[in-house]
């Protein structure tokens, strides 16, 4: 019965080769866990015999399996090249693709860069880059899918959201106001901040504003937030020119701000913070896929640098 072996089932096969984990095969291929399971007994079936040992603790192939994977992966590889090749001339990527930046600085350094090799790469289409307007249920947009792409801030686990490539990774800074005590620090530490209240940002996830400053100091103390929620953008930097909140950021949210009254102070005790391209899960469009598999490629795509400019401190 091997004449009867679909393409699909050779996939699975070789997914769960390399993983050897039912559950992870089913999230890296979109399906169930039950539907990897039975995908590779109908191929068993049809090649007349198990590849795979299965225990309650692990997952091994077998010596049949070993030897199919050996002699299937070279083949496979080329043919499903051939076929992408085949769909890319097939169906071509044009219109418009709609990216929105949860913040200017979320694209990253390299966003224009990014743009315009995919533009250069597919000359039909075309990527529109709007700034978010209003921090009111950001995620919407996209799961309404009245916007294809969006750059936000990790860390984010939304089920229905996949994250994407990073984008950006940078040093923390406080924006503080130009005035304000916090101003004549050569850097500032968690200890500090939980003496000053931080903006509180309703827009970010959990994990979202716990990523961005924890909710407790080192010595156990509790950072304070604020009552109110800046909206949007130049919201929140009014709040923190008129010494109402301080904002752990990133140095480049300085590029954009555009405030002499607002300056930035190097955070120590938290890693790089990182922003990535996310969109909705599910079945995305020819352009959507060819933006993130093709138009990422670049100098930046193994792992982009720290933003190359320093803390401005005025």
């Amino acid at each position: 019965m091997w004449e009867s072996v679909e393409l699909r089932e050779i996939r699975t096969f070789l997914v769960l080769a390399d993983e050897l984990h039912f559950g992870r095969t089913a999230e890296s291929l979109g399906l169930s866990q039950s539907r990897v399971s039975q995908v590779i007994r109908e191929l068993e079936a049809k090649l007349g015999g198990p590849l795979f040992h299965r225990t309650s603790r692990r997952v091994e192939l077998t010596a049949a399996g070993e030897r199919l994977v050996h002699e299937l992966r070279g083949p496979f590889d080329a043919l499903a090249g051939a076929l992408r090749h085949a769909d890319a001339d097939g169906r071509a990527v044009a219109g418009q693709l709609r990216l929105t930046l949860i913040s200017p600085s979320a694209g990253g350094p390299h966003m224009l860069d990014i743009v315009a090799a995919f533009e250069e790469r597919y000359p039909d289409c075309r990527v529109r880059v709007d700034d978010l307007g209003d921090w009111v249920d950001v995620l919407r947009p996209l799961r309404r899918g009245e916007i294809d792409l969006m750059a936000n801030r990790l860390p984010l686990a939304e089920p229905d959201i996949v994250v994407g490539p990073v984008l950006s990774r940078e040093e923390r800074v406080v924006a503080v106001a130009r005035n304000h005590p916090l101003a004549r620090r050569s850097s500032i530490t968690l200890e500090d901040l939980a003496d000053h209240r931080v903006a509180r940002i309703e827009a970010w996830t959990p994990e979202q504003a716990e990523g961005a400053c924890p909710s407790h100091a080192p010595s156990g103390r509790r950072i304070r937030r604020t009552r109110e929620s800046p909206t949007n953008f130049a919201a929140l930097l009014r709040m923190v020119a008129v010494g109402e909140a301080v904002h752990p950021t990133v140095p480049s949210l300085g590029d954009f701000a555009g405030r002499p009254d607002v300056v930035f102070v190097p955070l120590a005790g938290l890693p790089p913070a990182e922003s990535a391209l996310i969109w909705r899960r599910g079945p995305s469009s020819r352009r959507l896929q060819a933006f993130a598999d093709g138009g990422l490629r670049g100098p930046w795509r193994s792992g982009p640098p720290p933003h190359p400019r320093a803390p401005r401190r005025g």
